[in-house]
């Protein structure tokens, strides 16, 4: 009995590996395209971008955990299901639950990595990801200004200059600025500097020039001597704020905050145990889904477990948009669609070992 649990984990933990970095890969595609619009702009080097992919691991792996378990179940049991070995295994007198056994170690293991990676390694990758981009921003952002050519690297604001004699020195400058789109504005100065502060806040400098105001009913012109601009980077950050708090603080910062604010800070709370807590229920799910699967083996089970987390998805986005209405308690919009997975997990386990 040993050495089948220990022959099929072995096959578990390959297919979850696997799994895990084709998930994490695909997943990881869209943030990395959008961030490297932005840093390839500023100069960023490869290793910049590798750190950061690294980063944004953890964060994926709150839900690739649970997906990648679920998947190497199917693929694992679709295959025993396929090659009749889990009759062969009735036959010699081992049953159902005693052959879905080796899940029960694997989605245990899971769940706590689950639990550490959603109070821990997920908020400081997400802090990590941040300074990063901040520190290569600052330090590369001048470079990616050359003279001759508009960029919009910064947020809102487009800049155009005639010559740059250093990389942080320019001439000749030309800037629109719609950050307040009420009132955009352009600014004509002579020579600027960039820089920034002990906070890594981007500024820049400028002398002799002037500031046109454009407004509903008129205009405006000033003219300075010097004029300091504050630059913000073209993008919002790779992960909400919230994704840098752990569950404990994010119940803190819940505290005395307004309705709707308070509301994304607690689905963001009841998240990260409600993902975790998923690899429990899934662990009961994937071997009966796997007989669905009938002979079609690999292809069927990646097929039932796409479907399963494209369903459980589309039901924990639209719980919490209803929580985030006030149409239904956060908690019920958060836990909803696990309830609904643990209910099918535990009767389709109990229909499966009574076979």
């Amino acid at each position: 009995m040993k050495r089948i649990h220990k022959t099929i984990l072995v096959e578990l933990v390959q297919s979850f590996v696997l799994g895990l970095v084709a998930l994490n890969f695909i997943l990881m595609m869209e943030k990395v395209m959008r961030l490297s619009r932005i840093l390839s702009g500023v100069g960023a080097t490869l290793p910049d971008m590798a750190r950061i992919i690294l980063y944004l691991q953890p964060q994926l792996m709150m839900l690739t955990i649970p997906m990648s378990l679920l998947l190497s179940t199917l693929l694992t049991y679709g295959r025993l299901n396929a090659d009749n070995e889990l009759i062969i295994l009735k036959t010699a007198g081992i049953s159902f639950r005693q052959a879905a056994f080796p899940v029960i170690i694997l989605g245990t293991l899971c769940f706590l990595a689950a639990l550490l990676v959603s109070f821990f390694v997920g908020p400081s990758g997400a802090a990590r990801v941040r300074d990063t981009i901040t520190r290569v921003v600052t330090q590369k952002a001048p470079m990616a200004i050359e003279s001759g050519i508009f960029n919009t690297s910064f947020r809102d604001i487009v800049i155009l200059v005639h010559e740059k004699p250093a990389p942080d020195t320019m001439r000749g400058i030309f800037i629109y600025d719609s950050r307040n789109a009420k009132e955009p504005k352009v600014l004509v100065a002579k020579e600027g500097r960039i820089s920034s502060d002990k906070e890594d806040n981007l500024s820049l400098y400028m002398k002799d020039g002037f500031i046109h105001i454009a407004r509903a009913k008129g205009s405006t012109e000033v003219f300075f001597a010097g004029y300091s601009l504050s630059l913000n980077l073209a993008l919002e950050g790779p992960t909400k704020k919230s994704s840098e708090l752990t569950p404990l603080e994010l119940l803190k910062e819940a505290e005395g905050r307004e309705p709707r604010g308070k509301v994304a800070l607690l689905l963001e709370f009841h998240r990260r145990l409600s993902l975790p807590s998923l690899c429990l229920l899934l662990m009961f799910l994937g071997p009966p889904l796997a007989l669905l699967s009938g002979k079609s083996g690999r292809l069927g089970g990646l097929t039932i477990g796409i479907g399963v987390f494209t369903i459980f998805y589309i039901l924990l986005v639209y719980g919490e948009n209803l929580a985030r209405a006030g149409t239904i308690p956060h908690i019920v919009g958060a836990w909803t669609p696990v309830s609904i997975i643990g209910v099918a997990s535990f009767l389709a386990f109990r229909k499966a070992g009574s076979l």
